[in-house]
């Protein structure tokens, strides 16, 4: 087995939605789950999302957040409405880039 070589399958391709619930994935590998969901939305045409991150402590709300300011594709976001998550969950409006 080389260094390229996964010890896993092929992976799990998710069909493309208009939001993401973040909570199955690592912390460290959440900024590169976002930047990849937010550039093949923006490329389906997909310019409004939700990234659901929960509430906790807003330590995933605060990274994702800095990660949207850095994003040239992103033109705004904010908090999602009460029904939609609250401060649980990042509404992104894309169109940049």
């Amino acid at each position: 087995m080389t260094e390229f070589d996964s010890p896993f399958g092929d992976p799990v391709v998710l069909p493309l939605e208009d939001s993401i619930d973040l909570h199955p994935f690592q912390p460290k590998d959440i900024p590169s789950v976002v930047e990849e969901y937010l550039r093949q939305c923006l490329e389906a045409g997909i310019l409004e999302v939700r990234l659901i991150h929960g509430k906790g402590k807003g330590v995933q709300r605060n990274a994702i957040r800095a990660l949207l300011e850095n994003n040239p594709a992103v033109v705004s976001f904010h908090d999602a409405p009460l029904e939609a998550g609250s401060w649980g969950a990042t509404i992104v409006i894309l169109g940049g880039a």
